[in-house]
């Protein structure tokens, strides 16, 4: 997909929150973590973080600037390398081991859960 594809904008993970300090609606959205927009009603502040998204959007390409690719349009190997200090490496494959699991597979449940 083309990042500079208006319908893009819609793609993005977006987040409403009630913000106590600023007695109002925080909108974010996670690809732009620099942006958020405010208001006292949550639905406003979804629509405001919109419109400024779509400005923010149009500008990067205007520029030739790299746009984000929403989360849910980019590729996942399914690889994911951690690194840990060696005692809890060794740690972890002990329990694996005591677990009948793999190393892989044993992680892979700790983080599931």
């Amino acid at each position: 997909m083309n990042p500079c594809e208006p319908s893009i904008v819609a793609h993005y993970r977006y987040a409403v929150t009630w913000s106590p300090e600023d007695e109002g609606f925080v909108a974010t959205v996670a690809e732009f973590p620099s942006l958020s927009w405010l208001d006292a009603d949550r639905f406003a502040a979804l629509e405001g973080l919109d419109r400024l998204l779509r400005d923010v959007v149009a500008d990067m390409c205007a520029r030739n600037e790299v746009v984000p690719l929403p989360f849910a349009e980019r590729q996942y190997s399914g690889n994911l390398k951690v690194r840990v200090p060696p005692e809890r490496h060794r740690q972890l494959v002990i329990e694996a081991q005591e677990a009948g699991v793999s190393l892989n597979r044993y992680v892979n449940d700790l983080i599931a859960h």
